[in-house]
């Protein structure tokens, strides 16, 4: 090769070498901040999605059940776990037909979320109707009841995922309640905890009330149930949608109102609903 060539060859090598380091530099420097900025947009959803779990990454093990327990009081937790009592009790079961007339002059629909006919059913992308569905179920025993329509757990929860209503992993957003009630052609109010005598004469006259429950009797996290009678004594008589065996006791108001969830949304924790 002689020298004219061997010097062209070697200018033409450090050229494509200088613009293979430009286009890189020049990649580098658009495709660093976009990776930033969608880093920074995926911390932000997660910490707007799931604050408590993101939480929980910060803390010792001794200070886990501290930010559970603030989960369970302000975040939208409502799920069946397998070693509740309801769980065990409902599962692989079927409740057709099941009315209750013992809460005054009305019969009172029954529906459980965990009925084998609708419990693997889908609520939402991810999430089962036995699992999170008490919202969208303790809604189809209130409309079913109070109107001429027949709405089962699986029509209802198919409603509110559609209009947004799951809050999908934990359960349902508690306007739920509210909204769902004055799409299907009913009146609803919501009741706090210290409107105790408000929820009892609404009782007393017919009306049905839903109430978001935190951990206690009824749930280990979070849960929506129907009060659906008061006795002459006072005692309440609910439709618990995981348990029938709940839903044939009595219970005193006190320990609803104890276990009431204290930072309900949407006007709860307690809603009065009628015709």
């Amino acid at each position: 090769m002689d020298p004219a060539t061997a010097k062209l060859l070697a200018q033409i090598a450090i050229k494509v070498a200088t613009d293979e380091q430009a286009r890189k530099r020049l990649f580098f420097l658009i495709i660093a901040p976009v990776a930033g900025l969608l880093l920074l947009a995926a911390m932000v959803l997660q910490l707007l999605t799931s604050p408590f779990e993101s939480l929980k990454l910060l803390l010792a093990p001794n200070e886990v059940e501290i930010v559970d327990d603030m989960r369970m009081d302000y975040g939208y937790t409502q799920l069946l776990q397998s070693d509740e009592e309801g769980y065990r009790e409902s599962r692989n079961q079927q409740y057709e037909g099941v009315i209750f007339q013992d809460g005054g002059s009305r019969e009172v629909v029954y529906y459980n979320q965990m009925d084998e006919r609708w419990a693997e059913k889908a609520y939402g992308p991810r999430d089962t109707i036995g699992a999170s569905g008490c919202g969208p179920t303790s809604l189809a025993i209130v409309v079913s009841t109070l109107t001429d329509q027949t709405i089962d757990p699986i029509e209802m929860s198919k409603w509110a995922y559609d209009n947004g209503y799951l809050a999908e992993g934990t359960g349902s957003y508690h306007s739920l309640i509210p909204d769902g009630a004055k799409h299907f052609g009913l009146q609803v109010e919501g009741a706090t905890i210290s409107e105790q005598q408000k929820i009892i004469d609404a009782l007393s006259t017919g009306k049905l009330v839903i109430a978001i429950m935190g951990k206690g009797y009824f749930t280990s996290s979070g849960h929506f149930m129907v009060l659906r009678g008061v006795t002459e004594d006072g005692k309440i008589l609910v439709a618990d949608p995981a348990s029938k065996k709940r839903s044939e006791q009595e219970w005193d108001f006190n320990i609803i109102l104890d276990e009431a969830r204290k930072n309900a949304a949407a006007g709860g924790p307690f809603w009065i609903i009628h015709e």
